[in-house]
């Protein structure tokens, strides 16, 4: 399990808190670097005829901008740039852990429930940004009894509370869960010699498969995010 291990690049301490810049903050710094790179390129010498670099820039910002639309409104255009950069980060972050010797930044439950909690806040902030206190209507549904307000408020109130939880579990597991399998299919080829055609053609299949995952968990952690900006933008309850 070695290729999940944290360990420290420069140490550095802040007020008494271990601020190190590690192996993980080193590949997120690489992100960034990449993903800025990337659309700055894309950005150079745009045509009538977009060239491939561009047309992959421009096919990601319609993607992420058709999702937002589609979740939330037009309202959230608004905050497009925000949702956008979480997609680039957490997909760039996962396809790197896919190249052999890296790290994986999203199979650590910090980074992820980091990443989980920073959508929790500015969706926060949002609702009670663009609907003061009577955002707190979230968590008293349409049409129920008043009578049955004290139990349903308060599982409104914890199913809001872990969305965090959740949206943070779901990144780290698949990630964690897909590089494991391929390690101990990987160790199988190595152990079993020539007799490893079978774990090695499994490994090539799963490799594909985590690609795949790789892709759908960017995905699916950004329209949860889109979902969750909805209820804060447009009060949907």
């Amino acid at each position: 399990m070695h290729q999940f291990q944290i360990y420290r690049l420069t140490e550095l301490e802040i007020l008494g808190f271990d601020a190190s810049f590690t192996n993980a903050s080193l590949f997120m710094v690489l992100a960034v670097v990449l993903i800025v790179g990337f659309l700055a390129l894309s950005m150079t010498g745009r045509s009538l005829v977009p060239t491939r670099i561009q047309s992959v820039a421009e096919l990601s910002y319609e993607f992420i901008a058709n999702m937002v639309r589609e979740n939330v409104g037009q309202a959230g255009m608004k905050y497009f740039p925000f949702v956008f950069s979480l997609f680039v980060f957490i997909l760039v972050l996962n396809l790197i852990g896919m190249i052999p010797y890296t790290f994986t930044v999203t199979s650590h439950i910090i980074v992820t429930f980091a990443l989980a909690a920073l959508v929790f806040v500015v969706v926060t902030g949002i609702g009670f940004a663009r609907h003061g206190f009577g955002y707190l209507r979230l968590f008293v549904p349409d049409g129920v009894p008043v009578w049955l307000m004290p139990l349903i408020v308060p599982i409104e109130l914890i199913s809001y509370l872990i969305r965090p939880v959740s949206l943070s579990v779901r990144l780290f597991a698949n990630m964690m869960a897909g590089h494991t399998m391929l390690k101990v299919f990987a160790g199988f080829v190595v152990s079993l010699g020539v007799f490893g055609i079978a774990p090695l053609l499994f490994t090539i299949a799963f490799t594909g498969l985590e690609f795949v995952v790789a892709i759908l968990q960017a995905f699916i952690f950004t329209v949860l995010t889109c979902i969750y900006l909805n209820d804060a933008v447009n009060m949907h309850h």
